[in-house]
Parts: C-alpha cells; sequence; structure tokens
C-alpha cells in the first residue's frame, strides 16, 4: 500500500482521466512488503489536511483507522481500542475543518454498535453514545452541539436520534411511532452462548415468547443470517432485510415459538480470526456445526419440545437451511430457504470439496418439508440454484411448496411480496413445525 498525494490544483486543464494521470504525484508513506492489506480504496477520506484510511495489519485480528499528514510522516492509528470498523458512511468529521472523527464500531460491547470518537490527530478514543440500544452513521450537526445517529432498539425499529456532543443517551426526533406499532409484543432477546462440536463458541439472539408457562414445552426455530459477513444484534439492524428479518424474529417469538438467531463462524463483529474461520464455505462448510450446535441447545431447554424445530434463512442463510434439511432431518423437522445457493461450482465431481460441502452431497438424507422462496430475477443467486434443487426434491420425493416471484431480485423490491412471503412461511411452519403435520406423500 502507498498513498500519493498530487496538487490537482495546478493543473488548469483537467480534460481526461488520462490527463489527470500526467499531473505528478508524491508519495506520503509507503507500507512495508507484506506488513498491511488495505481495507477498501472507498475508505479513505480526508481529515482536515491529513488523509485516513482503514488498514489491516497482519496479526491483528481488528481493521483500524489511521491518519498521515498530507505532507508524509508515519501514520497515527485512530482507533486504538478492539472492534469492529465498518463503510465509510459509518465515519464522520466534526464540522470544525476534521479535528474530531466519528465512528460506529461494537469495541467493549461486542453484540451491539455505538458511536466514539476520537481526536483526527490521534488520541484516546472514547465511547460518545450511551445505552443498550445499536447507534450507527454519526453526523455531527454544524451547531457542534449534537450528533446526529440511526438508533435502533430492541422494541424501537429505525430511528433518527441525537447524541449530546458530551456524550449520553441518544434522543430519539424521529420518527414517532404509530398507536398501531405492536411495541408491546416485542421482547428483547437475550445473548446466549453455544459450542460447536469442534469447540467454536459463537454468540445467538434468543427469542423467548411471553406467554410461556411453567411446565410448558414450545416449537423453536432457528434463524441463519446471509453474507456471511453479517453480524445479527439484539435490536433491530441497520442493514435492510436484517431490520425486517429481526421484525420476523419477534413475529415469530409473539406467535409463541422459541426463536434462536445464530451469529455462525465467518460472520463480522468477533475478530479476523473468526471472520476467516478455516474449513468454511465450499472447503468443508465449517459453519454448519454452528447452526447445528445451535438446535441443539434448542432441543436440550426444558421449555423446548426437540422433536419440533425447523430452521430459515436468506441467500447464504438459505444455504444454511438446505445444508441442515440435508444433512439433520433428524433434527430439523422443516425448513424455509430462501433465494439459497445449493451447490457451490456446479461441477458434478461428487469427490470434491464443493460438492461434498454443499446440501446436494447430502441430498439422499433429505426428507424434511422445505418452503423454496426465490425471485426468478435473481443478480446474487442464480435461479437455477433453486430450479435444479427443485428437480432433486422432486426425483426423491421429499415434500417441497416452491414460491416463484415473477421479475423480483435477491431481496424482493415490492413489500407486497414479502408480506406475502412471510404470510406463506407462517402457514408453512404453523404445519409442519407447531403441527407436526404428516408429510404428504
Amino acid at each position: 500500500l502507498a498513498l500519493m498525494v498530487a496538487d490537482v490544483g495546478a493543473a488548469k486543464h483537467i480534460t481526461s482521466p488520462l490527463v489527470a494521470a500526467q499531473i505528478p504525484a508524491r508519495e506520503v508513506w509507503h507500507a512495508s512488503v507484506g506488513d498491511s492489506v488495505f481495507t477498501s480504496l472507498n475508505g479513505m477520506t480526508w481529515a482536515g489536511n491529513s488523509i485516513a484510511f482503514p488498514v489491516n495489519v497482519p496479526g491483528d485480528e481488528w481493521e483500524r483507522w489511521y491518519s498521515i499528514p498530507a505532507g508524509g510522516g508515519t501514520p497515527v492509528p485512530l482507533t486504538t481500542t478492539d472492534g469492529l470498523i465498518e463503510d465509510a458512511g459509518s465515519v464522520a468529521w466534526s464540522r470544525d475543518g476534521g479535528r474530531t472523527m466519528y465512528w460506529t464500531t461494537n469495541a467493549t460491547d461486542i453484540e451491539r454498535r455505538h458511536i466514539w470518537r476520537v481526536p483526527s490527530s490521534g488520541g484516546t478514543p472514547e465511547r460518545l453514545s450511551t445505552g443498550d440500544g445499536v447507534e450507527t452513521h454519526p453526523r455531527p450537526l454544524a451547531s457542534g452541539s449534537h450528533v446526529a445517529v440511526l438508533y435502533f432498539g430492541a422494541r424501537t425499529p429505525a430511528s433518527v436520534a441525537l447524541v449530546p456532543a458530551g456524550g449520553g443517551a441518544p434522543r430519539i426526533v424521529y420518527p414517532t411511532l404509530g398507536r398501531d406499532f405492536p411495541t408491546a409484543s416485542h421482547v428483547t432477546p437475550e445473548i446466549v452462548q453455544t459450542r460447536a462440536s469442534d469447540g467454536m463458541a459463537v454468540s445467538n439472539q434468543l427469542f423467548m415468547p411471553r406467554d410461556m408457562k411453567p411446565g410448558e414445552k414450545r416449537p423453536a426455530i432457528v434463524f441463519v443470517h446471509g453474507g456471511p459477513s453479517r453480524q445479527m444484534l439484539p435490536a433491530y439492524h441497520y442493514m435492510q432485510f436484517y431490520h425486517w428479518s429481526y421484525a420476523v424474529n419477534q413475529w415469530l417469538a409473539d406467535q409463541g415459538y422459541v426463536v434462536l438467531s445464530v451469529n455462525y463462524r465467518r460472520g463480522i463483529g468477533y475478530g479476523k480470526s473468526f471472520r476467516n474461520a478455516p474449513g468454511a464455505r465450499d472447503k468443508g462448510n465449517s459453519e454448519y456445526l454452528d447452526v447445528v450446535a445451535g438446535a441443539k441447545y434448542l432441543q436440550q431447554r426444558a421449555d423446548v419440545d426437540p422433536a419440533r424445530v425447523g430452521i430459515w434463512g436468506l441467500s447464504y442463510g438459505g444455504l444454511l437451511a438446505s445444508q441442515a434439511l440435508a444433512r439433520n432431518s433428524d433434527i430439523f423437522v422443516a425448513g424455509v430457504d430462501m433465494a439459497g445457493v445449493h451447490h457451490y461450482d456446479y461441477s458434478l465431481d461428487t469427490t470434491a470439496s464443493a460438492f461434498k460441502s454443499a446440501a446436494i452431497g447430502a441430498i439422499d438424507q433429505w426428507k424434511s418439508p422445505v418452503f423454496l422462496v426465490h425471485g426468478d430475477d435473481d443478480r446474487n443467486v442464480d435461479f437455477a440454484q433453486t430450479v435444479g434443487l427443485v428437480q432433486l426434491l422432486r426425483a426423491r420425493n421429499v415434500y417441497h411448496e416452491l414460491m416463484v416471484v415473477p421479475d423480483d431480485l435477491h431481496e424482493s423490491m415490492l413489500h407486497a411480496n414479502w408480506i406475502d412471503t412471510f404470510d406463506r412461511m407462517g402457514v408453512f411452519l404453523k404445519r409442519f413445525v407447531w403441527n407436526r403435520e404428516p408429510v404428504p406423500s
């Protein structure tokens, strides 16, 4: 990685990128060979008269922001606290020439996100926002009195809030929830830890129904996020689909299910070793071990019926849902697979790791019913992934319901389609998880 600065103001007539490329530039810093890996070109930004940029140094579990004077020098670490940094939208600079950097991180509260700040010249970072919610995307006001943030709570969907410049609790300023918003139907998820058969420990959110009675055993649902570079939180999420899926998990809990949202390995938020866990994806699908561990945790709870555990997920979550039904129909009695990947590279070499790691590698073990949902104009996961799976399920007489959304994408563009999807999903889970109806032949 090298940082170069060019004085484009000295060029009077920049008529094309080729002309711009000919402007003399000077190097202000160059990393040693093998010393660092640049995180994102889009992340680099000006901070007053300095350049700020994210870097992941080998041996460090976390990516960090650094700054360096435009005239050159030694990079100064800014985000010295251990914690996640995200995209450029999660970073902002004060309106006084960028003397202060604000950013979103899970430092000191690994299951959530809060706003922190640090002088852009370096110094001791301090947490700005307090409380047990989630705050992201800081934007300091011109007045300097507050920092505007996006706020998410366990019972509060996306809102705009103000955090005092001196630090403190967010104050929601928009919107005002309507009287019909089901705040009282929400529960506060509990963070629970599970450990996979290979020793990997992961965090999960547990949603318990409000109407549980002593001695009662309820059906349970496992939720697996997509990505896999995601982290589910014990609050509404700052990403669109996961904002919805958190609401769906709340809805399922309100229907009476015990719900476990699994933060399986290869996700973000827990450091580089967790993010780059070996043997994953088409190299062995080790992340599936965390899904099984979550299901077994539910089965061992005194308030869960071990014979009524289902699963749902979209995209990479659909991949893991299909894995669950193919490999462990003895654990998962039914599932919902939305736009999932079922075959990594389309190779029919049954000895290949990619084949063995995919759902089709265990297709002959698949017995549980599945509800498949896919938009036929998906630009992320080839629609043929679902078409091919349906052919395999039909050949084995595995009960499946298929919802194809015409002209729609990976995540539906229409609210009406989501309502239809989740209504159908609720009926399907009621039949095959809650009621344990006999599977039609």
